[in-house]
């Protein structure tokens, strides 16, 4: 993934900001702002499905003490922001492209927000840091820790803190057994009981859910970009669980998980940033720093076809 530059780093924005009257020039100083902002984020508490039903809003926000109603701030967002593209005037491409949406149905249903939990994005263009397991457990990233939050329970846990030295409980080939020290985490997946990080430099961090320590640590590229964008968990045609790394050094690796072994490494053209795998386990889709996408082969990464975009 070829990342944008400073103008959309998201790292030191705290989401509260968006509320702030400031951003749409509706205070009379700065200094207004600034304590409006202050008083707001110590009053922002937690919203229930019964609250919203009666009027609350669901993000907590008490736009009636704001300098600015939510209406207003709706159309401003709307008419100033500016999403990101690395595919210039493909937004407009896609106007024209897609079929109107329908407005008014229903597709979910509020049940709770919650201001304790926060996580914490090192950059925009990362996807896969807020990871859910059903409907009530979601693993996400807060700063060096990775979190466990149970909305039945209101529970938050602790799962990995990698801010200081990380290292394997367990010894297999190719595991890095000194570890890794403040490991900047770019990506995760969780999945029955299993648990992978990958970081900014082309860490591997696995984790049983239910032993203690980590399990396994390994860096798979030393190139200068390797980012590893991408984790996906799943079970190979003979049941075996598996999983593959995407990273900005153009390579797809499969993962056999019961050894924690390399099983296979494909090489392509540009930085992959996600794959999936068909229900059968057959076939992979691979997209990345490139329009379109490619159809391979998993067993030998062949390319089968190209998935041509439309912009």
């Amino acid at each position: 993934m070829e990342y944008a530059d400073g103008n959309y780093e998201m790292e030191e924005v705290d989401e509260d900001m968006y509320f702030a009257g400031r951003m749409m020039g509706d205070s009379e100083t700065d200094e207004d702002d600034e304590n409006e902002y202050e008083n707001l984020d110590n009053k922002i508490t937690d919203t229930s499905a019964s609250e919203a039903r009666r009027g609350k809003d669901i993000q907590g926000i008490p736009w009636e003490r704001l300098s600015i109603s939510r209406e207003k701030y709706r159309q401003t967002r709307l008419q100033q922001y500016k999403n990101y593209e690395n595919i210039p005037l493909s937004g407009e491409g896609s106007l024209k492209e897609c079929k109107p949406t329908r407005k008014g149905g229903e597709y979910y249903e509020f049940r709770q927000n919650t201001r304790s939990v926060k996580s914490t994005i090192l950059h925009f263009q990362l996807r896969n840091l807020v990871w859910s397991t059903s409907k009530h457990d979601v693993y996400l990233m807060s700063h060096y820790v990775i979190t466990h939050w149970s909305s039945l329970a209101s529970k938050r846990t602790e799962v990995l803190n990698v801010s200081g030295h990380v290292a394997p409980r367990e010894k297999h080939p190719g595991s890095l057994l000194e570890g890794f020290t403040q490991t900047q985490i770019s990506t995760l997946a969780v999945r029955d009981n299993l648990l992978i990080a990958g970081g900014f430099q082309g860490e591997l961090i696995c984790k049983d859910l239910d032993r203690p320590g980590v399990s396994f640590c390994t860096r798979i590229t030393y190139e200068d970009n390797a980012i590893t964008n991408a984790i996906d968990i799943y079970n190979s045609p003979s049941g075996a669980v598996h999983f593959t790394a995407s990273n900005n050094d153009c390579g797809v690796r499969d993962f056999d998980m019961e050894r924690f072994q390399l099983v296979k490494h494909f090489s392509y053209p540009w930085p992959v940033n996600h794959t999936s795998l068909n229900p059968d386990g057959k076939l992979i889709i691979i997209v990345g720093d490139n329009p379109d996408g490619m159809l391979v082969d998993s067993q030998t990464g062949k390319v089968i076809c190209s998935v041509i975009s439309s912009f």
